[in-house]
Order: structure tokens, then C-alpha cells, then sequence
């Protein structure tokens, strides 16, 4: 085990025992302690200069607020000077204009190391400590304290915990500020340790090639850092289908962005697979909210009202996805499956043709709209139309054609895949997928064989060759500048990514 694993597996029994006040409690001076008590005279000299601070800086800024500033900062500092005693500089009690320029101590042996010391007021799951990248430039690490008590004039005594520390190799910032939780730092007991690594000018040099190596992969991370990885991990349990966990993740991203559209999006996913309908509508329109033009929100908004049983309003959502995107093949499917509730019968056959006419594979990638599309030509077949007919004929493969066709030619790959679809219509999955393997043998660069492959693989269970299919039907479709049928196979990647087994509206 490293020595960084080691000190955050002690910060995780510390924070545990911080809850319970089970802590360590040392008063002697330059010996580690977990909590340190300031009251009484010590304290009273505190105030009194904080007090004079407050004076000198009353022109440009509140003196309350310049009293209480600087009274974290030197509770803080207090509590490393006792803990480190004369390992480290005194603490500062000059009134100079300007500041400490970004350090508050340096070991005594080499001032160039620098150690800053950050005190914060709250409770351990919300408190926050933060640093400038100037800070992290000026200094070999950054000490947290946390204050029990609010900070005010009258309080007359203070607990503080030391609450960890980073060595700022660890931080990544190059400009701005990153703030960070107690569940970040490491445990405040290997603080002396790692300053004894620092304080000769030959150590240091050893302890940055050390540091370099030990760091490289272990950082503190920017906010929007943060944010993308816990984005990242949400979209990690969601492929997994650990649907509460993936919303656990996009919380935390959205409490730290809550104007990431695409978040609550992909959290009102998690919460639509969960069969919280309701929520995941709340999350949908808040995505809408920030972003009007999100057709993909209008299209999963469709899904969740249509699993409502609210048609009329998923109908409405669908034909917003389509005023925004004319060319989204799915949502006129589901919008025709909408129709086709509702008994708009003539709707739902003028939708799945517009489906069909944007993408051929749209219907026959769903059994149950190929399967309403039938009922709805053989219910509605009274109209005789041209249009009516032809599609229908599109749906209902002739099965006999085709093997009288690959008779008199069986190298005829268009055969082979017809008749693969035909297979695959009559529930033939298996020699679907015999049919589609032939005509790609014939014709290796045969997307719609790749695609349709993947649909019946997947429907026995195979997920990952039918994830495969679907990759190389994507590649296949963008060679051939088949941008719409690549955007579809690119979305059934995903799809199937995060999703094992959907019902008749998985898109």
C-alpha cells in the first residue's frame, strides 16, 4: 500500500470518528493532535489583534468582516504552529499592508518551502476549503482547519480540527481557484512526515523526482474537473443499469453546474429506467427549461408522458422534437405509436411513412411499431391507396421471392439481406442473422446487413456482437456519406451501452 492510500484510508476513520467526537486530543506542543481548544488569554490576543487589523482596513472593507477574516485565519494558524512547532516559522502578528503574499509559514531550515493554512467554519459534508493558483505555486502544501464554532467577537472558545492537507503537487490549476471537501485531503497525521521529506535543499530535490512519480495520477481537481468526472462516473453506473447510483453522481454534478442541461437530461434517463415517470418529466423540462432546442429531451419527454398514458401531450412533445430536427426518423415512430393509441389511424400510417422515408431500418428496428405498422395497413386497407399498399408491401417481406431469387443467383447479397428481414419479421432471428452473415460474406462492405444483423443478434441476447455490428455499420455509413443512417446506428451504440433490455420505447 502507498503512502497515499495509506493517509486517505486514515482520513476516511477520521471523518467517521470526527461525526462522533471520538478524536485524538494532545496538548503538548509540537506533538500531532486532532483537536486543538483555543480559549482564554490565547484567544483575548487573538481578538485584540484582529481587532487592530480591522481598524487599519476599515476604509476598504466592513470591520466586522475584517475581524472575523482574519480571526479564522490566525485560529488556523495557531492550531499548525502548536502541532509543528518550531519545525515552522513563527506565526506572522505584523500589521503590514498587504498581506502574507500567499504564505503563512516556512520550514525553519528552508524558507523556500512554503505552507499555507486554510480555516473554514461548517459542517464536514458541506465545507469547502479553496486556494488560488498562486497559492499553489508559492507553496509545498495546504493545511485545512476546520472551526466547530461560528466565528464571532463574543465567542468565548474555539475547537478546531485539523481537518487534513494536500500537498499542492497534487493540485491541478494552472489559473483561478479550486475548492475541495474534507473527504479530498489527506489524513492530518502524516503532515509532519511529509514536511521532514522537504527541509534540506538536497531532500527536495530528491522529493520532487519522489513527488513526480508519486503524483503524477493523483490530483485535486478544477471544479469543471470535478463536474466531468462525476458526470463520467454517473454515465459509468447508467451503463451498468446501477440507475440510482448514476443518480447519486449527476446530483453532485448538478449541485456543482445546475445549469448543465445535458445533466439533467441524462439524469432524467436514469430516473425514466427506474419507472419514476414523473421525476424523470421534471428532469426533462428542466433540461428544455435551459435548453429550448434540445430535441432529445422532447423525444424521452414523449416516452415518459406516452408511459403515463398522457398521448395527446407526448404527441405534442414528439412534434416539438420533430419542428426542431425534421429529419429525427424515431420521433415520428413514436409519434405514430402515439397515434395509433388514440385511433389516428391515418396519422400513424403518415408517420411511419415519413419514418421510413428518413431512415428504412427505423421501423424494422422495433418490433412492436413494425408490428402496429402491419395492423394498421391491414385495418386501414379499405383505403386502396397506392401509398398505402406499397408500404405495407415494404413491411411484409414476400419470403418465396426471395429464395427463388437466391436460387437463380446465390451470390445475390440484396437476396440474402431481403430475405434476412423477412426471416427476421416472422420471428426467424436466428436465420435472420444466417441470411444477413451470407450477404455480408458476399459484400463485406454491406452496412444495412451490418445493422440489421446487430437488431437480431441483440434480440437473442448477444449485446456485445450486436454492439459490434452496429460499430461497423457506422463506420461503413460514414465512408459512404450515409449521414442520417449513421447518426441512427451511432445512437443504437449507445442505446445498447447503458441499456440491456428495453420495453416497445427504448429511443
Amino acid at each position: 500500500m502507498d503512502w497515499i492510500t495509506l493517509l486517505r484510508s486514515l482520513q476516511s476513520d477520521f471523518i467517521k470518528r470526527l461525526s462522533s467526537g471520538c478524536l485524538l486530543h494532545c496538548q503538548t506542543e509540537g506533538q500531532y493532535s486532532e483537536l486543538t481548544i483555543i480559549s482564554g488569554e490565547r484567544l483575548k490576543s487573538l481578538r485584540d489583534f484582529c481587532w487592530l487589523m480591522a481598524e487599519k482596513y476599515k476604509r476598504t472593507s466592513p470591520v466586522r468582516d475584517v475581524f472575523i477574516n482574519n480571526l479564522k485565519g490566525k485560529l488556523g494558524e495557531e492550531v499548525v504552529k502548536e502541532r509543528l512547532a518550531d519545525f515552522i516559522t513563527e506565526v506572522d502578528y505584523e500589521k503590514r499592508f498587504g498581506g502574507d503574499g500567499n504564505i503563512d509559514f516556512t520550514l525553519s531550515c528552508d524558507r523556500a518551502i512554503g505552507i499555507e493554512v486554510k480555516s473554514r467554519h461548517g459542517s464536514i459534508e458541506r465545507v469547502r476549503w479553496s486556494v488560488s493558483s498562486a497559492e499553489v505555486e508559492k507553496n509545498a502544501v495546504v493545511v485545512c482547519i476546520l472551526i466547530q464554532e461560528e466565528v464571532n467577537e463574543a465567542q468565548p472558545e474555539y475547537h478546531l480540527f485539523v481537518a487534513g492537507f494536500l500537498p499542492t503537487q497534487m493540485i491541478k490549476l494552472k489559473t483561478g481557484r479550486i475548492s475541495f471537501g474534507i473527504e479530498q485531503l489527506l489524513y492530518g497525521g502524516g503532515l509532519f512526515g511529509y514536511l521532514e521529506q522537504l527541509q534540506s535543499a538536497e531532500n527536495n530535490h530528491l522529493s520532487k523526482q519522489y513527488k513526480k512519480s508519486q503524483f503524477q495520477q493523483t490530483y485535486i481537481y478544477t471544479e469543471e474537473d470535478l463536474i466531468q468526472l462525476h458526470v463520467k462516473q454517473g454515465d459509468e453506473c447508467f451503463q451498468k443499469r446501477e440507475y440510482e447510483a448514476a443518480i447519486k453522481n449527476y446530483n453532485t454534478a448538478l449541485q456543482l453546474n445546475p445549469d448543465d442541461a445535458e445533466v439533467y437530461y441524462k439524469r432524467g434517463l436514469a430516473r425514466y429506467y427506474l419507472v419514476d415517470d414523473e421525476k424523470a418529466i421534471q428532469d426533462y423540462n428542466q433540461a428544455i427549461k435551459i435548453n429550448p432546442k434540445y430535441a432529445k429531451a422532447y423525444n424521452k419527454l414523449g416516452l415518459a408522458r406516452y408511459e403515463l398514458g398522457d398521448y395527446e401531450q407526448a404527441i405534442e412533445d414528439y412534434s416539438q422534437a420533430i419542428r426542431i430536427n425534421p429529419y429525427d426518423a424515431i420521433a415520428y415512430r413514436n409519434r405514430a405509436d402515439a397515434r395509433f393509441h388514440i385511433g389516428d389511424n391515418q396519422g400513424a400510417i403518415e408517420d411511419y411513412n415519413q419514418a421510413i422515408k428518413i431512415n428504412p431500418n427505423c421501423v424494422d428496428s422495433n418490433a412492436l411499431s413494425q408490428q402496429r405498422v402491419i395492423d394498421i395497413f391491414t385495418q386501414s386497407i379499405e383505403i386502396s391507396s397506392n401509398e398505402v399498399v406499397y408500404n405495407r408491401g415494404n413491411v411484409v417481406y414476400d419470403l418465396e421471392d426471395y429464395e427463388k431469387a437466391i436460387k437463380i443467383n446465390p451470390d445475390d447479397a440484396e437476396a440474402y439481406y431481403n430475405r434476412g428481414n423477412a426471416r427476421f419479421d416472422l420471428g426467424d432471428r436466428t436465420g435472420a442473422i444466417e441470411d444477413y452473415t451470407q450477404a455480408i460474406k458476399i459484400n463485406y462492405n454491406y452496412g444495412d446487413a451490418y445493422y440489421n444483423r446487430g437488431n437480431a443478434r441483440y434480440c437473442l441476447g448477444d449485446k456485445l456482437l450486436a454492439i459490434d455490428d452496429f460499430h461497423k455499420a457506422t463506420d461503413l455509413y460514414w465512408k459512404e456519406g450515409k449521414l442520417a443512417e449513421h447518426k441512427d446506428a451511432r445512437e443504437r451504440i449507445l442505446e445498447l451501452e447503458i441499456e440491456e433490455s428495453l420495453d416497445i420505447l427504448n429511443f
